[in-house]
């Protein structure tokens, strides 16, 4: 195990975030996208289920795409802007079928300072752990998905969006094949 099991679970929803606007693509179109989007990433709490709710979620997309890329010290000044601007407050809490875990917002608190909150605590595990290099971009010429790498031997080298490493492998086989022949 790299983090905390709650580490990853937020690690991987910024991942599902950032990849919602992946290639073109806008997964987070209209509330019913975010709902589902909220549904399956396990996002607890209260909801206004308006356009500003929406809105402020996709700018939050954007400032942890930035960060996802970033350099540490940025990464560091992007971590600590989103806490301060949620008034994070670190706090052990247990609920539905999580042992304890941190949260640093309460549960009436809006969506987006919430899922900012989450992202950056976790981000700050990264950081803290000098791991930044398990945040990449999809190795695909074609995708700018992104990468969280958990792996042990830091091998990950394409995103979960696609068929990204099966067409690598693909054309990876056929470049071989061709230079056999």
């Amino acid at each position: 195990m790299v983090f905390a099991p709650d580490t990853e679970v937020a690690l991987r929803s910024v991942v599902g975030l950032i990849n919602s606007a992946a290639n073109g693509r806008e997964e987070l179109a209209a509330q019913a996208d975010l709902d589902a989007f909220l549904e399956a990433e396990g996002f607890t709490g209260s909801r206004t289920r308006d356009a500003a709710e929406l809105d402020s979620v996709r700018a939050l997309r954007r400032e942890l795409t930035l960060l996802w890329t970033a350099d540490e010290d940025t990464a560091v000044e992007i971590v600590n802007r989103l806490l301060r601007e949620a008034k994070a407050l670190p706090q052990l809490v247990k609920h539905d079928g999580w042992d304890w875990h941190l949260h640093a917002s309460v549960p009436e608190a809006p969506l987006a300072d919430r899922m900012s909150t989450e992202a950056a605590m976790a981000l700050a595990d990264v950081i803290r752990g000098k791991e930044m290099d398990r945040l990449r971009t999809c190795e695909a010429e074609d995708c700018d998905a992104v990468v969280l790498d958990l792996t042990r031997n830091r091998s990950k080298r394409y995103c979960d969006t696609g068929n990204c490493a099966n067409r690598a492998h693909v054309a990876a086989y056929r470049a071989r094949q061709a230079a056999a022949g």
